[in-house]
């Protein structure tokens, strides 16, 4: 019998017999809960009622309420007969208490009505005991039931618990060991099962490989086989393209996700120069352009490559990796090759593609509501519109910083849409520095002013115009100037300065701020960094802008602060 089997039929009746324990408990359950219902259905009524019938027994003749209680506790007990003779001794409390009322002096009817009435509280009392009984009987015949359905669970369960676990554990404890002597190369080890279940299969196939083992281990060449054939399936089965090189740049092996985007059938490719290929080839034109020789460092690759294959456009990351050696009896290393590696960086670009497009549509779908809002502010401030009180203009003066600071927000994000999709529309013109300089300073004028803080101007006489977006230029101009006056104490002071720079023109924003930890200078300029323990007013996008704005103007931009010290933002622009 197989394994499967085996395990099926005892699992399978030994759920059987817990469904049976089940089934026999549920019955017995029921049983006991209708025994204990009839008696609280039936007896315990008929005895409240002989109860308050007593009671208002009691308190008549004086009483008009006893009356009438007595007569509604009556009724209700005619209508509540379930044991034999309880309704002739009803019936017998009903005649006597109507001789009662033609009569309500006569002492002797008092105690004809409550004998009458302990009568048929005895009946019910009787029948409870007998109820009570049953109820015991069913108990013990449901004990005795599930007793032994149990019983003989435990008895199927210890059966399986001491010889299925062995039924599986022995054969593969015994396949184990020998496992184990494979790997210690002892290939002549072999299994012996009797049985026709999957271990006696299972161990017909190792005896078959140890045979091949054995076979393969007594060649000259199964130790280089295998290790040929281990390097192969390793390569083979690797999601990424994968190319080898030797040091003369012939291409010594590659797998076929390396073959299938570049073209070229694996056979046509392994033991042929990739120099000699790449005459013929654009993408292995591109894989080889930078690799460097005779163990030189290689330049590493900036942008993705961009590849088309399967009428599908993927990016790929380009990963170069030098091998080098140490023959035996040497010191220095020897450079035997390159392994290039590709990996495949296609859904990040495409999750990158839809977080920008998400971002895109809805700043652009928030500015008409910021609008809005705004418009209607300049409305609610009209003196037509009525008078405002000092509470809703600062309700007013509160919403329009917030408008302001959203349509700031949106304004940044639209920016870096346009960054992330290479749609920056540059007007690059010949320009002159005093207008973009002060320009940048009417827009922070009021800003400064609140804070009382000087605006100092050191700008070099006679300097040339310079090849720049006059509008993106004075945008991170305006950009270091407000985070200045964040940073900038008040009644404090901000220099501006513009010089010649080297066959450029260097602007640079100086606060007295608290400056900016050593370890925080290279993130300053990444997209939503913002230094930690500083004011988090902004979205942390406007520097990451500001580098891509110079940057596309063939500028450069950077930052010189230290702790205590304050900050210089600077950014140069070339000349005319």
């Amino acid at each position: 019998m197989k394994i499967k089997s085996k395990l099926r039929l005892g699992i399978g009746f030994l759920f059987a017999m817990i469904i049976l324990l089940s089934l026999v408990a549920a019955v017995f359950v029921n049983l006991l809960k209708n025994d204990t219902k009839n008696v609280l259905a039936d007896n315990y009524k008929t005895l409240e009622y002989g109860r308050n019938m007593l009671l208002a027994l009691d308190e008549m003749p004086g009483k008009p309420a006893a009356w009438k209680n007595f007569e509604a506790y009556l009724k209700q007990q005619s209508g509540n007969i379930t044991e034999p003779g309880e309704a002739f001794a009803t019936k017998k409390v009903a005649d006597q208490y109507a001789a009662l009322k033609t009569d309500p002096g006569n002492a002797f009817r008092y105690k004809v009505i409550k004998k009458e009435i302990s009568e048929l509280m005895r009946i019910n009392m009787a029948a409870i005991q007998q109820k009570s009984n049953m109820a015991l009987q069913t108990v013990q015949v449901a004990y005795t039931w599930i007793a032994i359905t149990g019983t003989i669970c435990v008895l199927l369960a210890l059966t399986l618990l001491i010889n299925l676990p062995g039924t599986i554990a022995n054969p593969i404890g015994e396949l184990t060991r020998s496992i184990r002597e494979i790997a210690a190369k002892n290939y002549s080890q072999r299994v012996h099962f009797n049985s026709q279940d999957e271990f006696g299969e299972l161990a017909g196939s190792f005896n078959t490989m140890a045979e091949k083992l054995e076979e393969y281990n007594n060649s000259n060449l199964s130790r280089i086989l295998i290790e040929k054939k281990r390097i192969e399936a390793l390569i083979g089965n690797m999601h990424e393209p994968v190319i080898g090189l030797d040091e003369n740049k012939t291409i010594l092996f590659a797998n076929g996700e390396a073959a299938k985007i570049i073209g070229i059938a694996l056979q046509d490719m392994t033991g042929k120069s990739a120099i000699d290929l790449s005459k013929h080839n654009d993408l292995m034109r591109s894989l080889i352009s930078n690799l460097g020789t005779d163990g030189a460092e290689s330049i590493p690759e900036l942008s993705p490559l961009k590849i088309c294959a399967d009428n599908k456009e993927s990016f790929f990351e380009k990963e170069i990796v030098d091998i080098t050696i140490t023959p035996t009896g040497e010191k220095k290393k020897l450079f035997i090759g390159q392994v290039i590696i590709l990996k495949n960086i296609t859904p990040f670009k495409e999750l990158d593609a839809a977080k920008t497009n998400f971002i895109a549509t809805v700043s652009h779908e928030l500015k008409t509501p910021i609008a809005s809002v705004k418009m209607s502010l300049q409305l609610l401030e009209n003196a037509v519109t009525g008078p405002l009180n000092e509470q809703q203009k600062q309700l007013v003066e509160s919403i329009k910083e917030d408008g302001d600071r959203l349509l700031k927000i949106t304004g940044e994000l639209l920016n870096l849409s346009q960054v992330e999709t290479g749609n920056i529309q540059l007007n690059i013109t010949q320009t002159n520095v005093k207008d973009i300089v002060d320009y940048a300073l009417n827009a922070v004028k009021i800003s400064a002013e609140q804070k009382q803080i000087r605006l100092c101007v050191d700008k070099e006489e006679n300097l040339p115009a310079i090849k720049a977006d006059t509008e993106k230029t004075a945008w991170v101009l305006i950009n270091f100037l407000t985070n200045a006056i964040r940073y900038t104490q008040q009644e404090g002071m901000i220099k501006v300065s513009v010089r010649d720079h080297n066959e450029r023109v260097q602007f640079s924003v100086t606060d007295e701020g608290k400056g900016i930890d050593s370890k925080y200078r290279t993130k300053v300029f990444e997209r939503y960094f913002q230094v930690p323990g500083s004011q988090k007013t902004g979205t942390g996008l406007g520097l990451a802008i500001s580098k891509e704005f110079i940057e596309a103007q063939g500028g450069t931009i950077g930052v010189e602060t230290e702790i205590g010290m304050g900050s210089t933002f600077f950014f140069d622009l070339v000349k005319a």
